[in-house]
């Protein structure tokens, strides 16, 4: 069976790297793959509900749910061989040095974006659903409570729509440049704006859900696009929430919206995604970079770092 190496969770806080099955299809060479420091830090931790054990899997993971797992899917490379030889690719796939997939699951980058910003390319198709989700159109307020990669990638998404109020809601003061370059205000949970149209949230906490209703304008919708595992999280129904005939809605890339599912394939949402990352200000959000060989030693401290956005890991095909 090939095989080649690939960071596999295998306890609670616990990763090595050991073989992992390289699949069928044509050859593609790691150049980068980028964590998702929500996802990823859930299931390091053991926390994937076990209803969820089927719908989590992800393309060409290995294992079982909780361990040992080999799981990720933010993965840049070089294909060797067929009609993409020479070509970079994004792929859904976990960390692994060299793997196959079939070439209908390989997407080339697009002209103007480089590899080192396209393993951002999970987080912006999750933001670009979280807006479809959203219904935010132009001139809307709209506040985004969380921001993450998936947060801050939302925010600048939105930001784009003609006329709208866009503010990034964090705990994090530091966020506050961040929010700026992106196109967004800033807030803090303190100071978040009211009476808006639209509202966002990913924070994956109880009090950031809290600030998200209190954000809420009248018969508002706020987004849930946070993923909490295992466990409850408590939801602010008491106050004004009933009186101000409140919505809350979840969100979840993992299908195409209803309201667009008649035009739009997978494909073509993750081309335009890769499309939307072009932009350089966006290479603000790889908040490091690991070399593959170190990660197994490092990665807990990447996910437990609250300062993480993408951490971006480089591999020695290059």
């Amino acid at each position: 069976m090939r095989t080649s190496p690939a960071l596999w969770c295998i306890g609670p806080g616990r990763a090595e790297a050991r073989p992992g099955q390289m699949g069928d299809g044509v050859l593609v060479e790691a150049l980068y793959s980028g964590i998702s420091r929500g996802t990823e830090r859930l299931v390091l931790q053991g926390r994937v509900p076990e209803s969820e054990h089927d719908r989590m899997r992800g393309p060409a993971m290995e294992g079982t749910f909780p361990f040992p797992v080999k799981y990720g899917y933010s993965a840049v490379g070089r294909v060797a061989e067929g009609r993409l030889a020479g070509r970079t690719v994004f792929a859904l796939h976990p960390h692994q040095t060299r793997f196959r997939l079939p070439e209908e699951a390989l997407t080339p980058l697009p002209d103007g974006l480089p590899p080192t910003r396209a393993v951002l390319g999970a987080n912006m198709e999750t933001a670009l659903t979280l807006l479809w989700d959203s219904g935010a159109g132009p001139g809307d307020r709209i506040a985004v409570v969380g921001a993450g990669v998936v947060g801050a990638l939302t925010g600048y998404l939105a930001a784009r729509l003609p006329g709208a109020e866009v503010t990034l809601v964090d705990t994090n003061p530091d966020r506050a440049a961040l929010a700026q370059a992106l196109g967004c205000t800033f807030a803090a949970p303190s100071a978040a704006p009211e009476d808006c149209d639209v509202v966002l949230h990913l924070s994956a906490t109880g009090a950031g859900l809290e600030t998200a209703v209190n954000c809420a304008g009248f018969e508002a919708t706020v987004l849930e696009g946070s993923w909490y595992g295992a466990g409850t999280v408590p939801v602010p129904l008491g106050g004004a929430f009933h009186s101000r005939r409140l919505r809350i809605v979840g969100s979840q890339v993992g299908r195409i919206p209803t309201a667009r599912a008649p035009r739009w394939t997978y494909a073509r949402r993750l081309s335009k995604t890769l499309d939307l990352l072009r932009d350089p200000v966006l290479d603000m959000l790889i908040s490091g970079e690991t070399e593959f060989a170190e990660l197994p030693d490092v990665y807990a401290a990447i996910l437990s770092d609250p300062d993480t956005l993408c951490h971006r890991i480089r591999y020695d095909t290059q």
